[in-house]
């Protein structure tokens, strides 16, 4: 009997323990995950960036230096708004935004606004390579065309035909802005409907017709000649190796993973804006109205139906914040303080540098001595991400174009050097992420 005792007290002592232990992993795990009060059945909403980061958390006194030169900055180049996000070391220490993000609305830029990013969208687009590749689905090293190549349908074989260099280009030369196509379309909208007689606006089997019929520039991997149209193919090799559009698949492999839920493909006109998203502004002169993208003989502000942005899909289609891009930036970087979502190896060859003259993985450059960087132009926009070696990371966004195009992103830079001289000790030890 005594022992029968003994052992039921310590079966009864064990499950008191067990149920102690559940409770209180039960509640934790429902504070830290924030659904303590959500009704049953009722899905869980993803917190974002954008709807928790404010102008006043950088309203700091020992940082104003920063908002006078942008503030500066803006009054010379007539830009109406700007965003700009700080990170030290993975961690988000400073994110403001400056002047309009819609005058017209009397909205002011918040650092959770979404801004075309332009050809920062290729940096998105070469993190969606290196993921597959990761996940064994492709190799940087695969051909791109020919039979044995990743796009080998009959739209490709019919407007190569015999012209066997194609075959030659490889997934890293797409990516290094090596394939030496003879043309790059994107922006020529009308042209192209003019030379191919269409009745409709170009398509991307229209402008893959119209590029692949022609002979290369030069023999791929031996120069290099910036090309959208390199990185549209890109994003169709995405889309056909992973099995799922474009958009879903880098929403779903590449940003979610890294905690960015507010990046889209932007539209064309101001009725296509996404909630939260800027009013875009050209700058004056010629060419602030043109003709309408698609030849319909309308004339639009440039900015609204110059371009057809969606068509570049991951060349330039992105729309997103200074705040989210460094969240993505902090995953592909090999840090220690935020897990990345490439291997060190990906990440090793996305920023490997080899020289002056030869492009990065989806960065423009990965100089060890002057820091990452990659730009992006459009009307209406000019963006830049300069990632220096001390581990800071810098991120401006306007929704203004200005007359010098794509050198403004060189004037941007300065402008961070300047802030960086005054305030880089003063920036805060925090972390706006968590």
């Amino acid at each position: 009997m005594g022992k029968k005792k003994k052992t039921g007290k310590s079966i009864l002592l064990f499950t008191v323990i067990a149920l102690t232990a559940v409770t209180v992993f039960v509640v934790s795990w429902t504070r830290n995950h924030d659904i303590g009060n959500i009704p049953e059945n009722e899905p869980v909403k993803l917190v974002r960036l954008n709807d928790t980061i404010t102008n006043e958390m950088s309203d700091l006194p020992e940082l104003a230096p920063i908002d006078k030169k942008v503030e500066s900055y803006m009054r010379k180049w007539a830009i109406k708004g700007v965003s700009l996000a700080i990170m030290r070391n993975d961690s988000l220490v400073f994110a403001k935004g400056y002047g309009w993000a819609d005058e017209e609305k009397g909205l002011k830029m918040h650092p959770g606004n979404i801004l075309r990013m332009a050809s920062v969208s290729k940096l998105i687009t070469a993190t969606g390579i290196m993921r597959l590749q990761d996940m064994g689905k492709l190799s940087i090293n695969d051909t791109v065309f020919g039979p044995a190549g990743i796009l080998s349908d009959s739209l490709y074989i019919k407007a190569i035909k015999n012209k066997k260099d194609y075959y030659k280009i490889t997934v890293e030369h797409l990516l290094r802005h090596q394939g030496g196509f003879m043309r790059d379309p994107l922006f020529s909208s009308r042209d192209v409907k003019n030379q191919l007689g269409l009745d409709h606006a170009p398509t991307y089997e229209d402008f893959c017709k119209l590029v692949l019929r022609q002979q290369l520039r030069f023999q791929s991997g031996t120069w290099q000649k910036y090309s959208n149209f390199g990185y549209l193919l890109l994003s169709e090799i995405i889309a056909k190796v992973s099995g799922m559009p474009y958009e879903q698949f880098i929403k779903e492999e590449v940003l979610e993973k890294a905690g960015c839920y507010d990046m889209h493909i932007a539209g064309i006109y101001y009725e296509d804006k996404l909630d939260n998203e800027v009013r875009y502004y050209t700058h004056e002169g010629d060419g602030k109205f043109v003709e309408e993208y698609n030849g319909s003989g309308k004339i639009v502000e440039r900015c609204y139906g110059g371009n057809d942005i969606p068509m570049l899909l991951g060349a330039g289609a992105w729309c997103g914040s200074p705040i989210e891009i460094a969240r993505l930036v902090a995953s592909i970087d090999s840090r220690d303080e935020v897990p990345d979502i490439l291997s060190r190896e990906a990440v090793a060859q996305m920023t490997e540098y080899l020289d002056p003259d030869t492009y990065s993985l989806g960065w423009n450059d990965t100089d060890p001595k002057k820091g990452w960087s990659r730009t992006g132009t459009l009307s209406g926009t000019s963006a830049l991400v300069k990632y220096f070696p001390d581990g800071e990371c810098w991120i401006m966004i306007s929704n203004s174009s200005t007359w010098k195009g794509p050198a403004q992103a060189k004037l941007t830079d300065e402008l961070f050097k300047e802030c960086r001289t005054v305030c880089s000790p003063a920036l805060p030890h925090r972390n706006l992420f968590e």
